[in-house]
């Protein structure tokens, strides 16, 4: 085999085995509305399938996918967006009746089928606002947050080094 076609070969395939890692799910509510935003790699052109689901009471209730299967008392509910590297999902009218541990899942077909997904456990009353300011403090450390705001309070003279 031509050594070029064989490191094509093999770029392909790495590509395609991490085209499509989930790297983190969180939610928060906006309004009434649950938002689940599933970020993800995306370094493959190969066609993702993704879905969206609530396991409570050790039931999986499937939300949105892009085969079409969800529960019908869900479908009226759910809105879905997606961009280059982030899948969101609005669920609306959240209650306490759609507490339970969240997923998003995502799949590529192929000479080499992989599975990736993520889990988060939604609660009514632990969940934060959306917004800039609560994303960046739930999912940065306290340190980083510090230490990143430094030179931006030095410059006000708020602190002085």
């Amino acid at each position: 085999m031509n050594p070029t076609i064989g490191i094509a070969l093999l770029l392909t395939v790495l590509q395609v085995a991490r085209g499509q890692k989930v790297t983190s799910l969180t939610a928060c509510l906006v309004n009434q509305s649950l938002r689940l935003d599933c970020h993800h790699e995306n370094t493959t052109t190969t066609p993702m399938q993704y879905e969206f689901s609530l396991t409570r009471d050790t039931k999986k209730w499937v939300l949105s996918g892009s085969n079409g299967v969800t529960r019908p008392e869900y479908s009226s509910r759910t809105k879905f967006f997606s961009k280059y590297n982030l899948k969101v999902l609005y669920l609306s009218n959240f209650t306490t009746k759609d507490e339970g541990t969240y997923t998003c899942e995502l799949r590529l077909s192929g000479p080499n089928p992989t599975v990736s997904n993520k889990d988060v456990s939604v609660f009514r009353d632990k969940l934060v606002r959306c917004g800039g300011i609560s994303l960046l403090i739930q999912n940065t450390s306290w340190l980083l947050l510090l230490l990143l705001s430094l030179p931006l309070l030095q410059a006000m003279d708020f602190i002085s080094l």
